[in-house]
């Protein structure tokens, strides 16, 4: 189960705000059931890039032995 301040993995490509699958966020806020996630994403330097809606199957927990990678963001 993922809960609030937890960090996730996109498991799809969001072009309209600049996000790719893999891009990992923040999850602030559980909508009821589990059904849905509010995520934050950020660049590394801190900006915001996107708080983005979701369905539970758009995200997945961090696994163990992944390693993030760094890419630029479009503005």
């Amino acid at each position: 189960m993922i809960r609030e301040l937890e960090r996730v993995v996109l498991n799809i490509d969001l072009p309209e705000h600049h996000l790719e699958r893999g891009d990992i966020g923040t999850v602030v806020l559980v909508h009821r059931n589990h059904a849905g996630y509010e995520v934050e994403f950020n660049a590394l330097d801190g900006e915001p890039v996107a708080v983005v809606s979701l369905h539970a199957s758009d995200i997945r927990p961090i696994g163990r032995h992944e390693i993030a990678h760094a890419r630029a963001v479009a503005s």
